[in-house]
């Protein structure tokens, strides 16, 4: 089959074909058509395999009709909403709307936090057909009433189990309660679960239900691989392997953006091109290390499930599970940045023995039991994560030959404090073997008649002894009477 056995218009097809594409995918031959028709529907498929342009193709043409070149922000309202979890996938999406409608007059943007919001408004009031958004950033246009849903007749939710692990739920359903009730919905996502149908009964009206795998499906041209290891050795075993087999493109998930930061900046600190994403990180410095990634810059770039969550890479050729997802499913979406497209991509995962429940709901899940691999000097040999006198002699010998800054580092501490201390013991000894103040050692200076170590006490005078001495007579001149100063006496004795 070929996009022209679709019932799509010229100007979609020239664009399909300037992107390279001649055959649709199988989500793709089966949506598109359904949504022509103007029905709603409930799609899954695997990650990577054209979700995206699924439903981005028939939207543009069923709103092409309201397509125009006039200026007026009026003749520009809103037709179509496209809701998505995170920054990163609204950004991809709204690349794909870019692509297929290049030959269209239709105007997009893409509305997301972590930026400032006035660009944002500027763009608004100049009127957008297409609006491709992040909930809670929506929301913030909707308080600043500069947006409006009166004329939306397109809603699609992409990714919408993960809008419901991310606590999104409420938020949608506010944005649905200002959207027309006539309109058209398309749900989207990579895995379904009870709760997603449950949201679909909410939003869609009799949806017809697109599924071209089995749910939480794989790709067959992954090649899954788990190398057992201790967790302390986790990071060790990461840069043997990243050198071992010269790995030049490498996407490696961390539970926790403190995880994210800190591994990236120990795999600096070797020698080796990494940079962190998530979401602690502002939007320009995410792009800047997801442009760098791609351009092939950085060599490994570490990141979350949220932040990697939507990273559209042409040929991702690794990905590396640092740390096993919590969340079965986390781990489909995963790899799925590997081997889109049916290429070939690698999944290696690094498990340590607090994981081994962790792997198998994964291969329980993906129904396939997944190759173990070990490496020399990094062997576990039973299930309670012992390690045998070898591999524990092989595992330091190989640290001791990879000895990383860190340890040096602590070596260096390590001296110096010793110094540090026989510093001060040789001091004390000194103050002790110090001779007292008696023997002067020079005969230049002044004997001391008191010891300096010790606190000040007034001591008597020998002179003085302990009687009573006698009273001593008063220095003030003998007071003279009142009437002599006024010189009464004088003339009394004149008188006299």
């Amino acid at each position: 089959m070929k996009f022209e056995d679709l019932g799509l218009m010229p100007e979609l097809l020239q664009a399909v074909a300037d992107a390279g594409y001649s055959a649709p995918t199988p989500i793709q031959a089966q949506s598109i058509p359904i949504i022509l028709a103007g029905k709603d529907i409930l799609g899954g498929a695997q990650t990577g395999t054209g979700k995206t342009a699924s439903f981005t193709l028939p939207m543009l043409q069923r709103i092409a009709r309201h397509a125009n070149t006039s200026s007026s922000p009026a003749r520009h309202p809103v037709r179509a909403l496209i809701l998505a979890p995170t920054r990163e996938l609204a950004m991809q999406v709204f690349e794909n709307v870019k692509t297929y409608s290049k030959h269209l007059p239709l105007r997009s943007t893409c509305l997301y936090g972590g930026v400032d919001i006035k660009p944002q408004i500027a763009e608004m009031m100049q009127g957008r057909e297409i609006i491709v958004a992040t909930p809670g950033r929506l929301l913030d246009h909707v308080q600043q009433k500069t947006v409006s849903f009166n004329a939306v007749e397109f809603l699609i939710l992409d990714e919408a189990d993960r809008m419901l692990d991310m606590g999104f739920i409420p938020d949608i359903k506010r944005i649905l309660a200002l959207l027309p009730k006539e309109r058209q919905s398309l749900l989207f996502s990579a895995t379904f679960s009870e709760e997603i149908r449950k949201l679909a009964d909410t939003m869609l009206k009799s949806p017809q239900l697109i599924e071209v795998a089995r749910r939480n499906a794989v790709s067959e041209t992954i090649t899954h691989r788990v190398y057992p290891v201790a967790q302390e050795d986790k990071r060790h075993l990461l840069v043997h392997l990243l050198r071992e087999q010269e790995l030049r493109q490498v996407l490696v998930f961390v539970g926790t953006k403190f995880g994210a930061s800190r591994l990236a900046h120990y795999l600096q600190r070797q020698g080796i091109e990494a940079d962190a994403i998530h979401g602690d990180k502002s939007q320009q410095q995410r792009t800047e290390a997801l442009e760098a990634f791609k351009a092939g810059r950085v060599k490994v770039l570490v990141g979350t499930d949220v932040a990697a969550r939507g990273l559209d890479i042409d040929d991702l050729p690794h990905v590396i599970n640092y740390e096993l997802p919590h969340v079965a499913e986390d781990y489909v979406h995963r790899i799925g940045r590997t081997g889109r497209a049916g290429k070939p991509g690698d999944a290696t995962s690094l498990v340590s023995p607090a994981e081994k429940q962790n792997l198998a709901e994964i291969e329980k899940l993906i129904k396939i039991k997944i190759e173990q691999v070990n490496t020399p000097g990094f062997e576990l040999i039973d299930d309670q994560g012992h390690t045998s006198p070898d591999a524990k002699g092989g595992r330091a010998r190989s640290q001791g030959r990879a000895r990383d800054e860190f340890g040096a580092s602590a070596a260096r501490e390590s001296r110096q404090e010793r110094s540090r201390k026989t510093d001060r013991e040789r001091a004390a000894e000194n103050l002790q073997r110090r001779p007292s103040t008696e023997k002067s050692a020079s005969p230049h200076l002044p004997k001391l008649d008191f010891d300096p170590s010790k606190p000040y006490e007034s001591r008597p005078d020998p002179g003085k002894t302990n009687q009573p001495s006698a009273e001593k007579p008063n220095p003030r001149r003998a007071q003279r009477p009142v009437a002599a100063l006024l010189g009464g006496l004088g003339k009394k004795k004149d008188a006299a």
